[in-house]
């Protein structure tokens, strides 16, 4: 059987820079964007992907995306398997120098959030609702632009479309989140930090 994504993935996560799971969904549909992870008989497959990311009236966290069907990844997912979503934020080098006190060593600064679950494969008939989704979901950043739909494709290209992809569900089991933002460090470390990322157009 595959490996086990919880014991050979696990996520360090410093108290000190943990967010909570409001933060974090803040943050995921923000991004929308990430690395999907599936365990292999070899090594762990992954894919870069947009997600969409719903709460159920439990709480609970469902992640939808999809792969090319060329994509080997979903053949991996067989009737369910555990996955890892990885979604990064903005992260930057924080040099000693900027801090403006003396004793200090070079770190970086991030966000990423680390979703596990159990991923299994939608049916076929699903694939044009979740591209209506997704395409809804980013156009509506596009505003006033005329948001895109698939009546702007003919038949036969859009019948072209749904069975060139398969899309997947992540059923969402464990929440890592973090904001690595030297949360340990005083003030003038701060204001310093931030003084160096604006210097850099980072800010």
């Amino acid at each position: 059987m595959p490996p086990s994504l919880e014991q050979e993935l696990p996520v360090y996560t410093h108290p000190a820079f943990r967010i909570d799971k409001a933060a974090a969904l803040a943050l995921l549909r923000e991004r929308a964007f990430g690395v999907f992870i599936v365990p292999t008989e070899e090594a762990p497959f992954a894919v870069h992907v947009p997600f969409l990311v719903d709460v159920g009236d439990d709480g609970a966290l469902r992640v939808e995306l999809h792969v090319a069907r060329a994509n080997p990844i979903h053949t991996f997912i067989g009737g369910g398997c555990k996955a890892l979503l990885v979604c990064q934020g903005p992260d930057a080098y924080l040099s000693p120098d900027w801090y403006g006190v003396t004793n200090q060593v070079p770190t970086w600064t991030y966000t990423a959030i680390h979703l596990k679950g159990t991923a299994r494969v939608l049916p076929e008939a699903n694939n044009l609702r979740h591209v209506d989704r997704l395409s809804g979901f980013f156009e509506k950043r596009l505003l006033p632009k005329m948001p895109w739909s698939r009546s702007k494709m003919d038949e036969a290209k859009r019948s072209a479309m749904v069975k060139a992809i398969v899309s997947i569900a992540i059923d969402v089991e464990s929440v890592d989140a973090q904001m690595k933002f030297i949360q340990h460090k005083g003030e003038t470390e701060h204001r310093g930090a931030i003084n160096g990322l604006r210097a850099r157009g980072y800010l």
